[in-house]
């Protein structure tokens, strides 16, 4: 039976040197609990490290997905959602040939903490995470798609790290699976968006660094059989009566 569920796929962790430190594997799972949001997906800058962390804390409520802002060479962010670890692994291992080895500077881009599920901190990452690699986001797209995963052009709205900004108004057919506005924008701003790329999927995601941000309002509803990776991905491709809801009503 097709039910409404809601998913956030782009929150980050403390891994991220621009999150804050308060997110947490148990501190998430708290906020998203007490939200109502069914599905997440962790998605720190180009790695997947703290995924195991916040699945482990979550038990299955709610759903984690692993995922990864990645950058590419042209300073693109796009989120990438992977069925399960191993497929974001595979991924990260792809990705990091043609990482920088730029070492982080804590003063200045902030601290990068790889955490169990109770906030112990199994290491600090070295490589500054806010990088872009030296794959064309073309090739990402690419990559991502060919290895079972999706890829949806982050934050297309934002005047920094999105398509527009760096080449220009998306192709109509741009392979992207879908395309993600922020959740600072109204109504009519999001209309524009959709009337500019008529026929293509949207989500909204809440991009939360900080755990005020995790919210429903924030997020996306789709209809779906449960909250897993292929459900969703069916509600992207609308197949099978399942479906993304206009998150702006």
């Amino acid at each position: 039976m097709l039910k409404p569920f809601w998913a956030d796929l782009h929150i980050h962790s403390a891994l991220s040197p621009c999150g804050s430190l308060e997110m947490g594997a148990p501190e998430i799972v708290s906020a998203v609990r007490k939200a109502g949001i069914d599905v997440i997906g962790i998605a720190d800058h180009n790695t997947c490290d703290n995924f195991p962390a916040i699945s482990e804390a979550a038990h299955g409520d709610p759903v984690v997905l692993p995922c990864i802002e990645t950058q590419s060479a042209e300073d693109i962010h796009i989120l990438t959602v992977f069925p399960d670890f191993k497929t974001a692994t595979e991924y990260k291992a792809w990705l990091w040939e043609k990482m920088l080895p730029i070492k982080n500077n804590v003063d200045y881009f902030g601290y990068q903490v790889v955490l169990d599920h109770c906030n112990n901190i199994l290491r600090e990452e070295e490589t500054l995470l806010i990088q872009g690699s030296r794959y064309e986001v073309d090739q990402i797209v690419s990559k991502v798609q060919s290895i079972g995963g999706l890829a949806i052009l982050a934050h297309v709205d934002r005047p920094s790290f999105s398509y527009p900004v760096a080449l220009g108004p998306m192709p109509a057919d741009y392979p992207a699976d879908a395309f993600e506005l922020s959740w600072r924008i109204d109504s009519v701003q999001a209309a524009m968006w959709r009337e500019k790329y008529p026929g293509r999927t949207f989500i909204r995601s809440s991009d939360s660094h900080t755990l005020d941000t995790i919210s429903r309002a924030n997020c996306t509803k789709m209809t779906l059989e449960a909250p897993t990776f292929e459900e969703i991905r069916k509600a992207i491709r609308e197949e099978d009566g399942r479906r993304i809801s206009w998150p702006w009503g």
